[in-house]
């Protein structure tokens, strides 16, 4: 992201300055200064042994796997059957399912790299290539969201068919995310103009490169790749899960036992409070049993890797079942971090001009990816 120089000192200083203060003063006075900072340390540690590297074991495996596939064809196979879905659910060329595979098997900005190929790139009308962004930030770490919620799953219990629903609600809101935003980019560039013209060194949507050497060869060096990239990730989402979590963790729950001691997980329950009186909205709408799951969503927004960090003691606590990951799934999928990546792929793409649409059509696709998983998984309940 391009940076701009500004005066040293100007007035956001001390308007952030005073922001600090009064919400670590808030918990200070809440909790006690020495219970508050130790609070936030034995949180952090507790995420990072228990969560964040549980996080990056599913990004190796899940980067590994995809390796494979990629390098073997099935991933070209699977684009040649989803190709023809792309023009009649998203008005986009088949060439557009492979950005879906490649953000569903790595992360958002995995699709700007594709965008910036000319062979790829000559597939598309002009008025197309913006909504790339939405289009790759909807599948954005879908496998690792996907695995992570199924791994979740208590003992007697299984998540599949919530994830899966969850993946369902995801690809709807992603259709509904991509058509907003064209709605926007027709009116800009009209449905005629190419995005870019003249011929390509192979054809990607018939061709693809591989390693060379021996099968096994092949197969060995796409699984060390795939696991490093997988590393590469997990070692990326550790800020976002450590401090968003940290301080998410800290305004949903109450002290243990109505008393303040110091402990991991303890803080002043804001965000439930804002969940409770939200209630009458997120029961019908997200099925949300309880006012804590609003820390989701609202975490999802920056970073999905963080979100997800929530999630095992939400259901340790009792707070979310399997409605509640279907939910999550649909809606960390499809916002996938959105607000913290949509202005760099916009700019990427050199369309900055509409961020503020392509964010606009986001958040109206991740409610609807919500709302979609909970009302499957309200019909299976009543099918069932």
């Amino acid at each position: 992201m391009q940076k701009k120089v500004v005066k040293a000192i100007n007035k956001e200083s001390f308007i952030f300055l005073g922001i600090i203060i009064l919400f670590f003063g808030f918990l200070a006075k809440t909790m006690g200064l020495a219970n508050m900072f130790s609070t936030m340390m034995k949180t952090a540690h507790d995420l990072l042994l228990n969560t964040v590297f549980f996080i990056m074991a599913i990004a190796v495996l899940a980067g590994a796997f995809g390796a494979l596939l990629t390098e073997f064809g099935v991933v070209a196979l699977i684009n040649r059957i989803l190709s023809p879905l792309m023009k009649p659910l998203y008005d986009m060329p088949g060439a557009a399912s492979i950005g879906v595979l490649t953000t569903y098997l790595s992360d958002n900005p995995a699709i700007i790299t594709l965008a910036k190929d000319k062979g790829f790139r000559r597939y598309f009308k002009k008025y197309q290539v913006p909504a790339l962004t939405n289009l790759g930030t909807a599948f954005g770490m879908g496998l690792i969201v996907t695995t992570f919620m199924i791994a979740q799953a208590p003992k007697g219990q299984s998540f599949v068919f919530a994830a899966i629903v969850g993946n369902i609600g995801a690809i709807i809101g992603s259709i509904v995310s991509v058509r907003i935003m064209m709605y926007f980019t027709k009116k800009k560039y009209g449905i005629e103009e190419k995005a870019l013209e003249g011929e390509a060194e192979f054809d990607i949507t018939e061709y693809r490169e591989i390693r060379s050497g021996s099968t096994f060869q092949r197969a060995l060096e796409a699984v060390l790749d795939g696991g490093k990239a997988g590393v590469e990730m997990g070692l990326s989402i550790i800020p976002g899960v450590i401090v968003i979590c940290t301080l998410v963790m800290m305004l949903i729950n109450g002290p243990k036992d109505g008393v303040y001691t110091g402990a991991a997980y303890e803080g002043v329950p804001v965000l439930t409070w804002i969940g409770e009186k939200l209630s009458f909205i997120l029961k019908p709408l997200l099925g949300f049993k309880s006012p804590e799951s609003i820390a989701f969503p609202i975490t999802a927004l920056g970073a999905v890797g963080a979100a997800i960090g929530l999630v095992p003691k939400l259901l340790q606590q009792g707070l979310i079942g399997a409605r509640e990951i279907a939910v999550f799934t649909a809606m960390g999928m499809c916002w996938s971090g959105y607000l913290s990546t949509h202005v760099a792929m916009m700019d990427a793409l050199e369309a900055r001009d509409l961020t503020n649409k392509a964010i606009l059509a986001h958040t109206i696709g991740g409610l609807v990816a919500g709302i979609v998983a909970n009302l499957i998984m309200s019909a299976s309940q009543f099918m069932f």
